[in-house]
């Protein structure tokens, strides 16, 4: 394992001071925080506190004002999208990109393609078989428990199995870090619940962090919670601390207790870029 001079271990996700701004509005406002290799780690707050904001720069999808983002203890601030997902940085989206005319297992093997390096196309049903891209397509299809619909189009999938599908999708990829952005949002109870096996069916050395509106599911899945409220950090840190914490009630509930939300269940609409903003 990789350590620091200290000999600590690397993180898988350094932030230093990460500020954007879009003319003198600031979404993410001085955000510094760590996520070890291998943690399950939540990034919550209220809508338009900056949270997709933060991922698209973590994924490289947005450029920062200003601080120092290193994946594995490496600098990646001015690398490309592209070039961070090469190297494993993988990511989920809040809106679905699948290719709905195609099965499942077609549109996880058009990840696995990418990553080999091979062209945009699939295979005929009487073209040769290719090894390193079809076992890893069905592989991760198993893993998300889709085996039994991975030949079936996609569009005939509910949400919650085409939310398994899409982190089918990054799986391929081969990731070390994973960023889900809000992926049981619109989810039954019962779809939720299944959601969250399958997180915690990841592999164990998998990094995962996770913005979520489910606040039951994230103090189920993390170990270690962030809160951004108006674009800035203001808790982080073991889940149970985080959630008692009189800072992250106020900002979410007034003077209410988290675990009053937990009965109403309520799913908060999708935060988007213009939210964050």
């Amino acid at each position: 394992m990789t350590t620091t001079d200290t000999g600590a271990p690397v993180p898988a996700l350094t932030l230093r001071h990460v500020t954007k701004k879009y003319g003198a509005l600031v979404a993410v406002d001085d955000v510094s925080l760590e996520v070890a290799k291998g943690g399950r780690h939540a990034l919550i707050g209220p809508n338009g506190a900056g949270k997709s904001t933060l991922f698209n720069l973590v994924a490289g999808g947005l450029g920062t004002t200003s601080g120092e983002i290193l994946f594995s203890g490496e600098d990646v601030t001015r690398r490309s999208a592209a070039w961070r997902a090469r190297k494993g940085l993988g990511k989920t989206f809040q809106h679905s990109s699948l290719f709905l005319s195609m099965s499942p297992l077609e549109n996880v093997a058009l990840a696995a393609q990418r990553v080999a390096g091979k062209g945009m196309s699939w295979r005929t049903s009487s073209a040769r078989r290719r090894p390193g891209i079809d076992d890893l397509a069905e592989q991760c299809v198993a893993d998300v428990g889709l085996t039994d619909r991975s030949h079936i189009m996609t569009g005939n999938l509910s949400h919650g199995e085409r939310r398994q599908l899409e982190v089918a999708v990054a799986l391929a990829t081969k990731p070390r870090l994973l960023l889900l952005d809000e992926p049981a949002a619109g989810m039954s109870p019962a779809e939720s619940h299944r959601f969250a096996e399958l997180v915690r069916s990841l592999p164990e050395d998998l990094t995962v962090v996770i913005i979520e509106h489910d606040l039951e599911l994230v103090f189920q899945l993390a170990e270690r919670v962030s809160v951004l409220h108006l674009g800035a950090l203001i808790a982080d840190g073991p889940t149970d601390e985080v959630r008692e914490d009189p800072a992250v009630q106020q900002a979410y509930l007034g003077e209410a207790s988290l675990d009053e939300l937990f009965h109403e269940s309520p799913t908060p609409p999708n935060e988007t870029e213009e939210a964050a903003r």
